[in-house]
């Protein structure tokens, strides 16, 4: 028998231990995301793998909202974010701090993710763009470069809420500890 584990079996962390835990060295950038239920999945997310922050930019929409809630479940009072105007000002001041900046977008030099290289002693940044629009031009030209998934089917796009997903359990098997 296989028994579903109950949730005070799950050594979940409180509130308190989450902020005062070892993060994952990535910040995720919302550059333009439409969708506030997208925004909630990526921030319960980036609970989930200790993520150091979220910068919500431009129309991205930001806590506290009823729609954001409805995914996040409470990860927006976990995770720090904040948000900032315009994304090129985000990344400008990411990589004034050192932060490798990373699209998660399809460019003719992308990254497979399978290929991507990290550095356990360094900080790291993952652009993830419009539902429609994707990562703006301007932004992934100020990025150290970009990754995206490899895909094999007909449509090559998943929803920003699975990349996101899936880009950072990636991250955080090469960066934790």
């Amino acid at each position: 028998m296989n028994k579903k584990t109950p949730n005070e079996a799950l050594n979940r962390i409180n509130e308190f231990e989450f902020k005062e835990a070892k993060k994952t060295p990535l910040i995720i950038v919302l550059d333009n995301v439409r969708s506030a239920q997208n925004v909630g999945s990526i921030f319960r997310t980036a609970d989930s793998f200790l993520i150091e922050k979220i910068i919500l930019c431009g129309i991205t929409p930001t806590p506290p909202s009823r729609e954001i809630n409805k995914t996040a479940l409470g990860s927006t009072e976990t995770v720090s974010w904040s948000h900032q105007e315009l994304t090129k000002k985000a990344i400008s001041q990411l990589k004034n701090e050192g932060v490798i900046c990373i699209a998660a977008e399809q460019t003719e030099n992308s990254i497979d993710l399978r290929s991507l290289e990290v550095s356990r002693s360094k900080k790291y940044a993952l652009v993830l763009g419009n539902e429609v629009d994707g990562v703006d031009q301007e932004v992934i030209d100020m990025c150290a470069s970009s990754a995206e998934i490899p895909q094999f089917g007909t449509k090559h796009s998943l929803n920003i809420s699975v990349c996101a997903g899936i880009m950072i359990w990636d991250f955080f098997q090469l960066l934790k500890p």
